[in-house]
């Protein structure tokens, strides 16, 4: 993992597409703003792993489903 220091109004750069930019820092908390194109899905990273808890969820039932209609025909 890099880390790096950024004061207010200083920015990272993430290849050539996103920049990271501290806005404000309010007490435990940083605001950042990111530029990024609209094709780069951004994301919280507690909703991150949510959604992919609920796509493995997804991914479950449909091949359970998938087992029980082939269960069936075979039989």
């Amino acid at each position: 993992m890099l880390v790096l220091k950024r004061k207010q109004g200083e920015a990272i750069h993430v290849g050539d597409d996103v920049t990271l930019t501290v806005l404000a820092i309010e007490g435990d908390q940083v605001k950042l703003g990111i530029d990024a194109p609209r094709h780069i899905d951004i994301h919280r990273h507690e909703v991150y792993v949510q959604m992919q808890t609920e796509n493995e969820s997804a991914r479950d039932s449909a091949n359970l489903m998938k087992q029980m209609i082939q269960n069936k025909s075979e039989a």
